[in-house]
């Protein structure tokens, strides 16, 4: 790996000459990859964490920083423990070993040119590339051939809601790109016999309070730019306030019972069948996994 390289990976393009050393940036993190967790995950999609869970591999920092994360302790927080690339691979192989479907990259974006190199033979399960979805077009296409599985989220269409509570009004045009270039790397969703997707897109959205608009539009674009089959939509509920979700009032609370039914109505009546649709009682904070350095440190 480089040791100084400077970066453009994500759609921020800062330009920061990334080095060793963290703390510059927009992301602030260094050149080795940083990690908060790594273990087995029962509570993604079915399609992912299947009946042997999914090995999820927690990365620290953010180039988008949602002022709601529900990571914010690893996301902004700076909670991580830095490890080599060789360190990253034997750490897929250890989840591997237990059993895992897949392997599950959780916010990688900021460290693709390590997963990149850690990903330099096909590992034996697929691999997931769990994102936010505020991705450059050009960085999703060098990791082509190594990931099977994508499974961004599409937050917003909304240019004001993306800019207030994720500070990129741009996201809305970015995500809809990145979407469309995993769609055109790993093609329909392809399952194995026990229904374990192997290739293709899930498409995720959390519904927000009081955007319930920016939900529908969300569920249109998805609705009108793919044929049946060709992605997975998973419309999710379990908003709760996190991270700095309280310094904005509309927010600081979990969605309504009328917000969830106008969603649910919406999404049944049209013809996006192919994913899943959350129930409101998901949201709670059990869903969140602990970050204690869990399968990160050698030996342990």
């Amino acid at each position: 790996m480089k040791e100084t390289f400077t970066c453009s990976l994500c759609p921020r393009r800062c330009g920061v000459q990334r080095t060793a050393h963290a703390g510059e940036g927009v992301c602030r993190e260094g050149t080795l990859p940083v990690l908060a967790r790594a273990g087995v995950h029962e509570w993604e999609e079915p399609c992912i964490s299947g009946t042997r869970g999914s090995g999820t591999v927690f990365f620290s920092g953010c180039a988008l920083r949602c002022v709601f994360c529900q990571n914010h302790q690893i996301s902004a927080g700076g909670y991580g423990a830095e490890v080599s690339v060789s360190r990253l691979r034997e750490i897929y192989f250890e989840l591997i070993a237990k059993g895992v479907h897949n392997i599950n990259l959780v916010n990688p974006t900021h460290f693709a040119h390590a997963v990149i190199e850690s990903l330099h033979e096909p590992l034996p399960v697929p691999v997931v590339y769990n994102c936010g979805g505020y991705e450059r077009a050009e960085t999703l296409r060098a990791l082509a051939g190594k990931v099977q599985i994508y499974l961004p989220d599409l937050k917003y269409l909304d240019p004001a809601l993306a800019a207030r509570y994720s500070g990129a009004p741009d996201y809305p045009g970015v995500a809809k790109a990145a979407i469309l270039e995993m769609v055109r790397q790993v093609g329909p969703c392809v399952f194995d016999d026990e229904d374990i997707l192997q290739r293709g897109v899930v498409i995720r959205h959390l519904v927000l309070p009081g955007a319930v608009d920016n939900t529908l539009d969300v569920i249109d674009w998805v609705n009108e730019t793919f044929a049946p089959g060709e992605v997975l939509f998973s419309l999710m509920s379990q908003y709760i306030p996190c991270g700095e979700a309280g310094r904005f009032p509309e927010i600081d609370r979990t969605i309504s019972e009328e917000e969830y039914r106008r969603v649910e109505d919406y999404l049944l009546c049209c013809s996006l069948e192919d994913g899943y649709l959350q129930q409101r009682s998901a949201a709670s904070d059990c869903y969140i996994p602990p970050f204690d350095l869990e399968g990160v440190l050698k030996n342990e």
